[in-house]
């Protein structure tokens, strides 16, 4: 059994660090002073304590990279750093098209509706780390709501019922791939606890 003092970052993970700090360092929540790396590292928290692979915790941390960063790291950079697997999920994890090299996106709708319907034909082995990031937004903005109350859906592209639809329906997409496991109850309970405070359950 190895003891914490033996573990060591491999190069891979230390390598995708790097590259997350370089691409998200600067950068911080919407309309947070909460540094986006925290989101990053919260995520690939949760996908390793899942017991996700190293591939899985990569793409943990580089999840946003070619939706939120498509100037300045390609898809191709992404597979020869990381090879294929880790490429496929963070396209998964993704609502952008993938042909997306940067400037406008599609409109909001037309993204999360793609986005959900490719969650429906996807292999649910590959889900975990967006699983997870869902995990973490919806936390984010449960502990915002607290503090800030209805103001906190000001913040976002769309409104309040269209988040409501989009989390709710992840949900349903996730269930209907066979995904199972601790992340999909925490998930469900979280989309739950938000409809409730929405007045919607």
């Amino acid at each position: 059994m190895m003891m914490d003092k033996d573990y060591k970052l491999t190069p891979q993970m230390y390598t995708a660090l790097e590259l997350a700090f370089r691409l998200h360092g600067q950068d911080a929540r919407k309309e947070s002073p909460i540094p986006y790396m925290a989101h990053l590292l919260s995520v690939c928290a949760m996908v390793q304590l899942d017991g996700g692979c190293e591939e899985e915790a990569i793409a943990a941390l580089l999840h946003d990279a070619l939706e939120d960063k498509p100037e300045e790291i390609s898809r191709e950079e992404i597979q020869n750093l990381f090879g294929k697997k880790v490429l496929a999920i963070i396209e998964i994890s993704s609502d952008t098209p993938r042909d997306y090299v940067g400037g406008e996106k599609p409109p909001w709708k037309a993204r999360r509706e793609a986005y959900i319907e490719h969650i429906k034909t996807t292999d649910p082995s590959l889900l975990r780390v967006t699983v997870a990031d869902k995990i973490d937004n919806v936390r984010a903005i449960l502990a915002d709501h607290q503090r800030l109350g209805d103001e906190v859906w000001n913040r976002f592209n769309a409104g309040k019922e269209d988040q409501l639809w989009y989390y709710e329906n992840c949900l349903n997409a996730f269930i209907e791939t066979g995904f199972k496991g601790p992340l999909l109850e925490e998930f469900r309970k979280l989309v739950n606890q938000l409809l409730s405070q929405a007045g919607k359950l």
